[in-house]
């Protein structure tokens, strides 16, 4: 059941937002809809965060998410306020959803959008591996069922969730699923070693490997294989800009070029809560240079966690001081390519996978405890990979007669690897990295030339991650999904030492990717609340009257 309000939701208003990605975005359509006063600070011009923009000779590139999974988070999200999908985002399915190349050559696996195509494809590489699949995602939407009905909207501010009788029931499985990583679960199905990797892949999703992510996450496997994959058409900059509207329609205010410094606190009055500080709101330095003061009741990060800590607060305040920081795991970073590409690209699907067939010592690259000889440091040789071909799908994303291609290289977390650039003026180690991708991706799925054709080149580097979005140690995505970073172990979204300053994004619950982020900014609004239970909010949210509360 709800909870009395809690502290924060006591003191007033007005809602002041650090970072204008996704979470903090959702974060203010939801706060703002439900009649706070909000205001949202982000320090680039526009907003977006690692879900941008960048526009070429009539290329048009997403810089970053760019797979839509868990539909029914976005259906959820836009249903508390009052829209849905359908009317904000004209979504694709994709068939194939994806194609897999192998490093050890063969055919490509084409991953289709009907779950029973998927089932036969199993079958005709690995003799029972049809079968096998169906127990691994009747187990797997299983799990899902259970983490959303259970898990990922559940604050964790009470012991509720986990004393459920539903998750009670399940007790010897889920423990098992938490100890037992991902890849051995999968072993237990199959043994083609590219099937494998097709369950165990979402880890990378996920900012870990399937070597370390609990088998609890093979969930994920229901959401491509069963469920499918979609595309927004506009790219996931629509989803951003729909979102942004929703916030302003009612009645946020997004203020862009506005670069937060620090969390002003004071020290509270009530002697029961040992004089507590509390947050009374931002310094930030507006478009202009000028330092200026947004007083708040309520503070909401949705920056960088490891950034808010650790300089925005005194060291007095912070809830995850830097020595806490030292036994975390930052997930991997990434080295990103945006290529327009002259001449279409048949061999390529809208989704590609590259798996080398010893994967973990790529991701035993990423994590540091294991080089390959000759090998610059946190770069596997050769290595695992993604591209996207939105062009295949999204004909506005490329000129006539051109392609559109992101690829996305996992490498260490390590600001050391340099920054991209435009046309080839990137750090020199990032550059080598793209250089050898491209040749990589023209070998593997025959694409004679592939590095000559290609007319505009931009690259991001773990540096460029750290620069542009404060993340921690240039990670791309968030806090890896380790057992000691997941569900309630992860870090919670209210500071234990600071009243009034809550957090959203990927680096705190639930988790990584869009749909986790959309969660969190309904876990906000659930902390203002003083709800914790663990189910969903009911839709759609009542909007208060003008000068009224919603309890």
């Amino acid at each position: 059941m709800t909870a009395r309000p809690s502290a924060a939701d006591r003191v007033g208003d007005r809602v002041v937002i650090i970072g204008g990605g996704i979470a903090g975005l959702a974060t203010a359509a939801l706060l703002a809809h439900e009649g706070r006063r909000v205001t949202l600070l982000e320090q680039h011009d526009v907003v977006g965060g690692r879900a941008g923009l960048w526009e070429s000779d009539g290329f048009r590139f997403d810089t970053g998410p760019s797979w839509y999974l868990m539909p029914d988070v976005f259906d959820h999200f836009f249903r508390l306020l009052g829209t849905s999908t359908a009317e904000q985002l004209d979504l694709v399915t994709l068939d194939p959803g994806y194609r897999l190349f192998a490093e050890q050559g063969g055919p490509a696996l084409d991953i289709r959008a009907d779950g029973r195509a998927n089932r036969a494809l199993f079958e005709s590489v690995e003799p029972g591996a049809g079968a096998a699949l169906d127990r691994y995602l009747a187990g797997a939407a299983e799990t899902y069922r259970l983490a959303v009905d259970r898990f990922l909207y559940a604050t964790f501010a009470g012991s509720g969730p986990l004393l459920d009788p539903a998750v009670l029931r399940r007790a010897g499985r889920l423990a098992r699923l938490l100890l037992e990583p991902l890849d051995r679960y999968a072993a237990g199905f199959v043994h083609d070693t590219r099937l494998r990797q097709l369950l165990g892949y979402p880890a990378v999703f996920l900012g870990t490997s399937p070597g370390r992510a609990p088998s609890m996450y093979h969930l994920m496997s229901h959401l491509d294989l069963d469920d499918g994959v979609r595309y927004p058409l506009g790219g996931f900059t629509e989803l951003i800009r729909r979102i942004a509207a929703l916030a302003e329609s009612a009645g946020a205010e997004l203020v862009t070029g506005a670069r937060v410094t620090a969390i002003r606190t004071e020290r509270g009055g009530s002697r029961a809560r040992g004089r507590r500080a509390r947050a009374t709101g931002v310094e930030y330095v507006d478009a202009g240079g000028r330092t200026r003061v947004a007083e708040a009741d309520v503070v909401v990060s949705a920056a960088d966690l490891h950034h808010t800590e650790t300089q925005l607060l005194p060291p007095s305040l912070r809830t995850h001081p830097e020595r806490v920081w030292e036994r975390r795991d930052p997930g991997p970073g990434a080295v990103l390519a945006m290529l327009g590409v002259r001449g279409a690209l048949p061999e390529l699907s809208h989704h590609n996978l590259f798996f080398t067939t010893d994967w973990e010592a790529g991701f035993a690259h990423l994590d540091g405890s294991r080089r390959g000889f000759g090998a610059p440091a946190g770069i596997p040789d050769p290595v695992s990979l993604y591209v996207c071909k939105p062009s295949e799908t999204d004909p506005g994303v490329a000129p006539p007669g051109a392609e559109n291609l992101f690829v996305l290289i996992p490498v260490a977390a390590d600001v050391s690897i340099g920054r991209g650039g435009v046309d080839r003026t990137g750090d020199r180690l990032v550059e080598r990295t793209v250089d050898a991708a491209v040749e990589q991706i023209g070998a593997w799925a025959a694409i004679p030339g592939l590095a000559d054709r290609i007319v505009v080149r931009r690259t991001v580097g773990p540096d460029d991650f750290a620069q542009g979005f404060n993340a921690w140690r240039g990670g791309a995505l968030g806090l890896a999904h380790t057992l000691r970073q997941s569900a309630f172990l992860r870090p919670g979204n209210a500071s234990r030492r600071v009243d009034g300053l809550l957090y959203a994004g990927s680096s705190t619950i639930p988790g990584i990717g869009l749909p986790m982020c959309l969660i969190s900014a309904e876990l906000v609004l659930k902390r203002l609340r003083g709800d914790t239970t663990a189910a969903p909010l009911a839709e759609p949210l009542r909007r208060a009257p003008a000068g009224e509360r919603v309890p």
